[in-house]
């Protein structure tokens, strides 16, 4: 019965958490661009070196490998760069989630803020410098003269959907990672080989029989969601419920570790 009390409690901290941290959804706006701004302070370019960093990689490697998968540059090259757009936006949650309370411990000890609200900051930081390296997609799409009509507006939900994953993700990794400092570093290792093994800058049909193991690898459906639309191809009836049940996953998951150790992210800091 104590138990269960105890349970309904945290439960409560924690909806009233959330809704805390939306009511102040102009302090974490600020605060994700401020973070923006200094990571790029004294910068020529600013976020925009994302952008041409991207934009050279894309180019790199579209040609080199549209000659290795015998495709047409005009079919890869598209679907390398919104691979690596999308890939980009992931990569980055993960590697830098790890420093997600550690590194707003003056903040956590200072000043009275709910715990979601940083994980809010993090994520729209996150999605802003991901939208500075979309120019490049129009870019390609232009010069291709390609035009994946109203089908890209899917890509709207599979992206929110994207989101919702990362915050999720940044929240468990981030408290994960105050308790256990070496998780970020095996993090970084996983996320090479992830990168390595996902169908981001060649295409699925080059395994041949082995196809499957592309269509189960997880990541490739959450990239899919928001790469086909963008395409002009709607996402599989697959890939769609694989993301939907990773999104389910992910919020039992994190539901259950914000509840149960919430109130020790103060002490792990």
């Amino acid at each position: 019965m104590l138990e269960r009390r105890e349970l309904i409690g945290q439960f409560n901290l924690a909806v009233a958490d959330l809704a805390a941290a939306m009511q102040l959804w102009p302090l974490w706006i600020r605060l994700g661009w401020n973070d923006i701004l200094h990571r790029y302070r004294r910068s020529a370019l600013g976020p925009f070196w994302s952008t041409a960093n991207t934009a050279i990689t894309v180019i790199a490697l579209g040609l080199v490998y549209s000659q290795i998968l015998n495709l047409p540059a005009r079919q890869l090259m598209p679907y390398v760069c919104v691979g690596l757009i999308v890939w980009g936006f992931i990569n980055s949650i993960v590697l830098d989630a790890g420093n997600l309370f550690s590194g707003s411990e003056s903040y956590i000890k200072q000043v009275r803020l709910p715990y979601l609200l940083y994980v809010c900051r993090f994520v729209f930081s996150k999605t802003i410098i991901f939208a500075h390296d979309l120019p490049i997609y129009l870019a390609l799409m232009l010069y291709f003269r390609i035009w994946p009509g109203a089908v890209a507006l899917y890509a709207i939900p599979g992206f929110l959907l994207l989101v919702t994953n990362g915050a999720l993700a940044s929240l468990t990794i981030g408290m994960a990672s105050a308790r256990f400092r070496d998780i970020p570093r095996i993090i970084a290792s996983l996320a090479q080989i992830v990168f390595l093994i996902t169908p981001i800058i060649w295409t699925p049909d080059a395994l041949g029989s082995s196809l499957y193991l592309a269509h189960g690898n997880p990541v490739f459906h959450l990239i899919e969601i928001v790469r086909a639309p963008l395409l002009g191809h709607l996402p599989s009836a697959q890939t769609v419920e694989v993301a939907l049940a990773i999104t389910a996953v992910n919020v039992l998951v994190t539901i259950f570790i914000f509840l149960r150790y919430r109130a020790r992210i103060a002490y792990w800091i």
